[in-house]
């Protein structure tokens, strides 16, 4: 009983969480303003998901999922195989990215919370994210994020931010001790310090 009601709560924060995930526009190219005097277009090869809608683990000739960090995208097809079997598919909601749609990210999301501080909970700036380095993933929708946090120990993917249930990373040693903690949110992880 108590697992259900944990798995339930797991997803309808996901669910209630779900539209602030940093994730693609509603076209594969936008217009970035990375500075006040010029304009960037940001497209698939800066990890911006195709069309804004999320793709299969399996989709490696897409540079979010491509350039992932070969061992978490081991991991996370070997968990997708699984899900599956459950009923239950992954999508991509975002993977790697450019240095340059972090930074935009990051510019959205202090647009959006009024300030860097409380960015800061949501978005990691381009020199300390996870998804830069390609050692992050975001999955969807909520119902595969909630079997992934119930099973994905056994692969080493572990939820790293309590208020990111989608957010997963590799945790090799979380297949023998558990998944670390988790932080409230990424003010709280070291690595997000410069």
């Amino acid at each position: 009983m108590l697992v259900g009601v944990t798995i339930l709560g797991v997803a309808i924060a996901a669910f209630v969480q779900w539209p602030l995930v940093a994730s693609a526009p509603s076209d594969s190219s936008a217009e970035v303003d990375l500075s006040s005097s010029r304009q960037t277009t940001l497209d698939e090869g800066d990890g911006v998901i195709p069309g804004g809608a999320a793709v299969s683990v399996f989709d490696e000739e897409i540079p979010a999922v491509g350039k992932l960090d070969r061992d978490l995208l081991d991991a996370l097809r070997r968990a997708a195989m699984d899900a599956e079997a459950d009923g239950v598919r992954f999508r991509v909601n975002s993977g790697w990215r450019s240095p340059e749609y972090q930074q935009r990210l990051l510019q959205d999301a202090v647009v959006k919370y009024g300030s860097q501080k409380e960015a800061a909970r949501w978005v990691a700036t381009p020199e300390t994210s996870a998804h830069v380095s390609g050692e992050a993933v975001d999955i969807g929708p909520p119902h595969a994020a909630a079997w992934l946090s119930e099973h994905g120990v056994a692969y080493g993917l572990c939820q790293i931010y309590r208020n990111e249930p989608w957010h997963y990373e590799l945790r090799p040693n979380a297949v023998d001790d558990g998944c670390p903690p988790m932080y409230t949110d990424p003010t709280e992880d070291p690595r997000m310090r410069p």
